[in-house]
């Protein structure tokens, strides 16, 4: 579980990683970024999810948990798309 940031990674985040774009049906994985607060439980660090919408400047993001589908909504800051692998 990340709990700090690396000295030579900490101080601001780069325009590109706060303002990504995202589609819907893209695959992404939730990584916190730890100088932004996530306002939700550390256990869905390293989860993936499918993004069914935009909601602001957030996105829906849905992914099971215990087998019971669950959405929450996240800023882009805090998801890293996946690349399908064929």
């Amino acid at each position: 579980m990340l709990k700090r940031k690396n000295i030579r990674q900490k101080g601001k985040i780069s325009f590109s990683r706060f303002f990504r774009d995202f589609k819907e049906g893209d695959k992404v994985a939730i990584v916190r970024e730890l100088s932004i607060p996530l306002d939700y439980l550390k256990r869905i660090q390293g989860r993936t999810g499918v993004i069914k919408a935009k909601r602001g400047n957030s996105y829906e993001v849905s992914l099971k948990e215990l087998n019971k589908p669950k959405t929450y909504f996240i800023k882009p800051v805090h998801l890293k798309k996946i690349e399908a692998s064929a």
